[in-house]
This record gives C-alpha cells, sequence and structure tokens, in this order.
C-alpha cells in the first residue's frame, strides 16, 4: 500500500489532541465523541494491518524510512513487526474503552480527552520507531499527559504520585540516553536494526570493548537501568503502587494495560538484540531480581487492604513473570536443546504482555465502579455480598479475576503456561521459586473475590448498589469477551509471533 499506515496510526491520535486543544467552545458530548472516534482510529488500522500482515517475515513491514537529521545520520524509521503488531492491537483495544470509563469525569472533559489522546499516540509511537532519537521522543512524550492526567484527575495523594511517577521515569532516561549517546559515539547509528547486527557481527564489541570492560559495561548499565524503571523490575518500582492507585480509573487503566509494556517492549527492542552477551554474562542476579517481583509483588498484593493498590501490585507481579521469561532465556547456554525452552519462554512473555493488558485493565475498571458506587470507598473491608445486590458486575469481574489467576480456558492461562514450560526447561530453580508467586496470586486474588462478592454483606454499603448499566457494558463486556476468546483460540495470537521468537531464540541461545 502507499499510505503511511504506521504514520496515521501513532500521528492520527497526536493530532485529535492538538485538534481538541482548538475546540474551547465544543460540548462534552461533542468532545467524547470525538476523542472516542479518534481513540478507535488505533483499532481500525490495527486491523488493517493484521489483514495485511505476514507473519512469516521477521523483520519489519509497512517499513517508512525518510532522511531526518543527516548531520546526525538520524532517519523517521517506523516498522511493525509481530510483536509491534500485538501492541497496536493492544493499544487499540484498551484506549478506547478507558476514554469511554472517562465519561463520566465531570472535570474538563476536554483536557483529559486530548491529554490522554497525546498519551495513546506517544505510547503508539515507542512501539513502532525504529531509530532511537525519533523512538526517545516517544518516550519522553509519553511522561507529559500521564503527569497531569495524575496530577489534575487523581486521588488526594495525586500530587505526590505524580511527581515521583515523573522524576523516576525521567531519572531512568536519563541513563538511557546516556547510553545510547555512547553508542552513537562510537558505532556512529541509532538505528536499532543496525545495532543489532553490528551486535551480532562483532563489530560492536571490538568498538565498546569485550563483556565486562567498563565502556561495554557502562553503556549497558545506563540502558538496563532506564528500561527498568519503566517496566518496572524489583526494586525500581516503589513509584508504580502510588501512582496506578492515585490515578483516576480510565488513566490506571491505560497505564497498566498499555504504558507498563513499553519497559518489556524496551527490553526486547533495545537490550536484547544490542547487547547478548552483557544480559547473558548478568542473567542470574537479573533472575533473581524477577523472582523478587514475582514473589515480592504477589505478597506485597496480599497485605494490601486497598483494593487498587492491590491490583497494582498484582500487576507487578504479573509483569515480572515476562522478565522471569527474558531473563531464562537470557541465561541459557549449551547447544540447541534448549532452543524450544526458549521458544516457549518468549511466547509466553509476549502474550502474557497482551493477556494482562486486558485482565488488569477490567480489574482496574471494577475497583472504580466499586469506588463510585460507595462513595469512595475501595477497602477490602468496606464490601461484602456484593454478588447478591451486582450478579451482572459480579460475574464480570469474577472473570477477569480468573482470568488473572491464570484459569484454564481464560486468556492469562496460556502465557503463564508457556511461561513455566520454558522456564523449567532453561533454569527450573527459578521456576520452583516462581510457584511462591503463584501460590500468593491465588491467595490474593481469591481473597478479593471471597470478601468483596460473597463475604457477609455490609449493608451501608449495598443500599441502593446499582448492577452494572449503560455504558458501563460498553467497557467490560468488549474485555471479558476477549478473555474468553482468546483462552478458548490462543493461536489467534501466538500465530503472529511464533517464527518471530524462534529467531529471537536462535540468536540468543547461546552455544
Amino acid at each position: 500500500m502507499n499510505a503511511p499506515l504506521l504514520s496515521l496510526i501513532v500521528l492520527v491520535p497526536i493530532a485529535g489532541a492538538a485538534l481538541l486543544g482548538l475546540l474551547r467552545q465544543a460540548q462534552p458530548g461533542t468532545v467524547r465523541s470525538l476523542s472516542l472516534g479518534l481513540s478507535l482510529s488505533t483499532l481500525a488500522f490495527g486491523l488493517f494491518a493484521l489483514r495485511h500482515f505476514d507473519p512469516a517475515v521477521v523483520g519489519p513491514q509497512f517499513v517508512e524510512r525518510h532522511r531526518w537529521m543527516g548531520a546526525l545520520n538520524v532517519h523517521y524509521f517506523l516498522g511493525l513487526d509481530g510483536m509491534s503488531l500485538l501492541l497496536v492491537l493492544l493499544t487499540g483495544i484498551v484506549s478506547p474503552l478507558a476514554l469511554i470509563a472517562s465519561w463520566r469525569i465531570p472535570q474538563n472533559p476536554r483536557l483529559f480527552a486530548a491529554l490522554f489522546l497525546g498519551l495513546q499516540g506517544a505510547a503508539l509511537g515507542v512501539f513502532l520507531a525504529l531509530d532511537f532519537v525519533h523512538w526517545f521522543l516517544f518516550w519522553e512524550l509519553s511522561l507529559v499527559p500521564a503527569f497531569f492526567l495524575i496530577k489534575l484527575w487523581g486521588g488526594p495523594g495525586a500530587g505526590r504520585a505524580a511527581y515521583q511517577f515523573f522524576v523516576y521515569t525521567m531519572g531512568g532516561s536519563a541513563f538511557l540516553l546516556v547510553g545510547f549517546a555512547a553508542l552513537f559515539v562510537a558505532t556512529g547509528t541509532l538505528d536499532f536494526l543496525q545495532l543489532a547486527q553490528l551486535a551480532r557481527d562483532g563489530t560492536l564489541a571490538a568498538k565498546l570493548g569485550p563483556v565486562g570492560s567498563p565502556a561495554a559495561t557502562f553503556v549497558f548499565l545506563g540502558v538496563l537501568l532506564g528500561l527498568a524503571v519503566k517496566v518496572p523490575l524489583w526494586p525500581f518500582h516503589t513509584w508504580l503502587p502510588s501512582a496506578y492507585a492515585e490515578a483516576p480509573t480510565p488513566v490506571s487503566m491505560f497505564l497498566t494495560g498499555v504504558m507498563s509494556k513499553m519497559g518489556v517492549y524496551g527490553f526486547l527492542r533495545l537490550l536484547w538484540p544490542i547487547f547478548p552477551a552483557q544480559l547473558h554474562a548478568i542473567a542470574t542476579p537479573l533472575l533473581w531480581l524477577a523472582l523478587a517481583g514475582v514473589v515480592l509483588g504477589a505478597y506485597a498484593a496480599l497485605r494490601q487492604t486497598d483494593l487498587k493498590r492491590m491490583i497494582a501490585y498484582s500487576s507487578l507481579n504479573h509483569l515480572s513473570y515476562c522478565l522471569l521469561a527474558l531473563f531464562a532465556v537470557a541465561s541459557a547456554s549449551g547447544p540447541k536443546p534448549s532452543a524450544d525452552a526458549a521458544v516457549s519462554a518468549l511466547s509466553g512473555a509476549l502474550l502474557q504482555v497482551f493477556n494482562h493488558g486486558l485482565s488488569a485493565a477490567a480489574l482496574f475498571y471494577a475497583v472504580g465502579l466499586l469506588e463510585d458506587r460507595s462513595g469512595g470507598r475501595r477497602g477490602i473491608a468496606d464490601f461484602g455480598g456484593v454478588r447478591t445486590a451486582a450478579p451482572i458486575f459480579a460475574g464480570l469481574t469474577g472473570i477477569a479475576l480468573f482470568s488473572s489467576l491464570g484459569l484454564p480456558g481464560l486468556n492469562g492461562f496460556v502465557g503463564e503456561f508457556l511461561i513455566f514450560r520454558g522456564v523449567f526447561g532453561l533454569a527450573p530453580w527459578a521456576a520452583a521459586v516462581a510457584c511462591f508467586g503463584l501460590l500468593a496470586t491465588a491467595i490474593f486474588l481469591l481473597t478479593f473475590w471471597q470478601r468483596v462478592f460473597h463475604g457477609p454483606q455490609a449493608g451501608a454499603t449495598l443500599a441502593g448498589f446499582p448492577d452494572i448499566r449503560g455504558i458501563e457494558y460498553a467497557v467490560f463486556v468488549p474485555l471479558v469477551a476477549l478473555m474468553i476468546i482468546l483462552g478458548l483460540l490462543p493461536q489467534l495470537l501466538a500465530g503472529l509471533v511464533n517464527p518471530l521468537v524462534s529467531a529471537w531464540a536462535g540468536q540468543l541461545v547461546l552455544p
């Protein structure tokens, strides 16, 4: 096709944000309808890309490449592979649903929608850009609307949470920028594909020095730290619970559903292809950090009485499974018997990224509905017997909870099963330790389900407690339907990434 499809995916939401900034006299209904249509453009373009996408092609497709800053050898470079396509589709699903969830926010809906569309476009730019300058602009651009969305529409502690989120992420970005500046000095390019090729043929090691040399170590750790803060990797996670808990519900849905995936994407797009040997050298310490996120994240969630903070720690736990898979593959050595386990672990990580985005967004929405219906309360002790008053709401929330738990037949099971299958074949001790995280996850999610929906009734809370209604169906039902469909037909996603992860495993499992 001749149309710049990837540019349209990225720029339509950003242009929509600018348009809303100009429509100062627009009525709230007009703003909401226009912003929803602009947000849905991502899903429409993503489905078009899906129809014309060839999963057998490992390299980027729909490529757009134009010379931008000649003196710095910087290009406007966009490309889409199976991993990028998954994340574009995830963004196209979660973003409009989060916008619908925001329709009851009375305070300045035009500014909220403009900031949200800007955040959506920035995330899409991260998933599609293949030149560091271009990519980093979107990486940093995402911080600004996220900061204001948390600070202006968040809860009582929103100001502190927003500043903490901004400072942590900006600090990580500074290390990332310095690392890539050193790469540019050494290689003369910031093209991700060229840098990966230089790493494969040994040119990068010849320019930076071998593994363990000061220059190579400095650059690698800078990039690692910048990405670790974003995921976040334990112990760089301390900004996450407050940011997710204080953000308004639609923003929490986007932060956990889409924005948290930017860090995992960065590990796969930047760190692995460019620094495979360095990653292999410190894979065991990184495995322990991932395990800390899996186990301690789950036990921290178990200790929470605030439902929103519980789901925030649950997100740390679930994303740490993805990092566990990545670092287990990076730790692998020996000939090709480990390649099948690596393919399983990597496929599971990508499926987990997508499936967690759906279930976590649904859970944050469920907690938001509980909060709205109870006058702002969201403690686990504030509710009981909600199933009696709102059986449909209870049923939909229950599906999201059991999806997050990894119940067979729902989408959350497939990714976790493949991750554990792969990790058991690569680092059995790590898989064994991670099982403690599975146990704690089951306990806190079942506690949520039992206490809120089946526990002793809290009479004051249930007085006039309505069941799900109106536009709430438009948010909840698509997410739950996808959890069921992708649980029964996981090949719909796996088929998009299997050739890609097979190629990765062949490159990254060291002889």
